[in-house]
């Protein structure tokens, strides 16, 4: 009975959390949607629309590590309720930004703020801490493909309220659904534990100095960045290149669509497979497929069906290089301060994002070509999985903690 009220217990934690994070993620997946009304409205180029998202991608990443301490120190609840109401200012600013200035600061600093405080780091290491060991890859998964279920889902619904509503009413939509799941916050309360004899850093500064010293934390940073470039690149430009080449605009939210469902089944799979097998061997794969899979849309003709089928290729494998790479860190360093050591992991996969959106942007109005990034993204694929092959995977053994040091 015990271990089937953890196991319910666990279910309902993973269920606030995964809810939380795809209602953060689904909004950021859909903001390709908006760089034509967007830009159509204020008679903006289309870099102009890019440099904020990936201004937001840029603050998202730096502030990772600041949330994931904060969530480590204090607990995640307080973090997630401040980082959702920024969300929802955020969003009403954007629909009266009227201005490249006033977007930036809204679109692109408020919301970046806000997403390093509803995702990844905060909800992954909440689950962490709070379920058991062997729960950790079920946890992670099943958070992440609820993740992803959410953002399918706003994709028909942000597009609808785009074509009934205009652009600006589909933004005060999202903050209305963003501020109604902080009833869920309570459910979302922890209280950070001490980790087990040797098995972490006792204190921050001991944490972040192995962590530093570890040559594979590097080769994660590094190969994360891939990840970043792939992932903001095509949720911020794949609608528009569609368009670009012949396509309609339901090509596009349909594209966006089926790589948030397969998303679903890829990241829960993904999180199942990281309980069984070496994660840094499924990393290496999966940014061998993903390479593979652009390698093949580029050469095939582009019609429906290659953007389909690519979508939902390139949705298995979408997210699902979050839990495995959390589950890493875990592994490697342990949980105590997974949320700031997650974080500073994470920015790899920031910078990326911004390079790949604001490139994505620049690029397009030097050469009105997004071809070049294609090919980026590709040879990006390969190198990511390079470096996460080596990667020495074994848990440290660490000293206890020290008496009277402050985390």
């Amino acid at each position: 009975m015990q271990d089937e009220n953890g196991w319910r217990q666990a279910g309902g934690l993973v269920v606030a959390g995964g809810l939380v994070m795809g209602v953060a993620l689904g909004i950021r997946h859909v903001q390709g949607l908006f760089l034509l009304p967007v830009s159509g409205a204020h008679g903006w180029a289309r870099d102009t629309f890019a440099l904020a998202i990936a201004m937001q991608n840029l603050v998202w990443g730096l502030a990772q590590p600041v949330a994931g301490w904060l969530a480590d120190r204090y607990g995640a609840a307080r973090v997630l309720a401040g980082s959702m109401l920024l969300y929802g200012l955020g969003l009403l600013a954007m629909t009266q930004a009227a201005t490249p200035a006033g977007f930036m600061l809204s679109a692109g600093l408020c919301i970046g703020l806000a997403l390093a405080g509803t995702t990844f780091t905060v909800v992954y290491g909440l689950l962490s801490r709070r379920v058991l060991p062997g729960q950790r890859s079920w946890a992670l998964g099943t958070a992440g493909a609820i993740g992803g279920l959410g953002q399918f889902l706003l994709v028909p619904a942000v597009q609808a309220g785009i074509d009934s509503l205009g652009w600006a009413g589909a933004l005060v939509l999202l903050a209305a659904a963003m501020l109604a799941l902080l009833p869920l916050l309570p459910a979302l309360r922890d209280s950070p534990q001490p980790p087990p004899s040797g098995s972490a850093a006792a204190d921050l500064r001991s944490a972040l100095s192995e962590a530093l010293r570890h040559r594979g934390f590097w080769m994660l940073n590094l190969g994360f960045l891939a990840c970043g470039f792939q992932l903001a690149f095509m949720a911020s430009h794949l609608p528009a290149y569609l368009l670009d080449r012949g396509l309609s605009a339901r090509d596009g939210v349909l594209a966006l669509a089926l790589i948030a469902l397969a998303n679903v089944a890829g990241t829960y799979a993904c999180g199942w497979l990281g309980g069984r097998f070496p994660r840094k061997y499924l990393l290496s794969f999966i940014y061998l497929l993903r390479s593979a899979a652009i390698s093949l849309f580029l050469m095939l003709p582009i019609s429906p069906a290659t953007v389909h089928l690519f979508a939902v290729v390139m949705g298995l494998m979408w997210l699902g290089t979050a839990p495995l790479t959390n589950g890493l860190v875990s592994q490697v360093f342990g949980v105590r301060y997974i949320g700031t050591l997650f974080g500073l992991v994470f920015l790899g996969h920031q910078l990326g994002a911004f390079l790949g959106v604001w490139l994505g942007g620049w690029i397009y109005e030097a050469t009105r070509s997004y071809d070049s990034l294609w090919i980026g993204a590709m040879v990006l694929g390969v190198v990511a999985a390079l470096l996460h092959w080596p990667i020495d995977d074994r848990p440290l053994a660490l000293p206890p903690a020290r008496p009277g040091v402050a985390a």
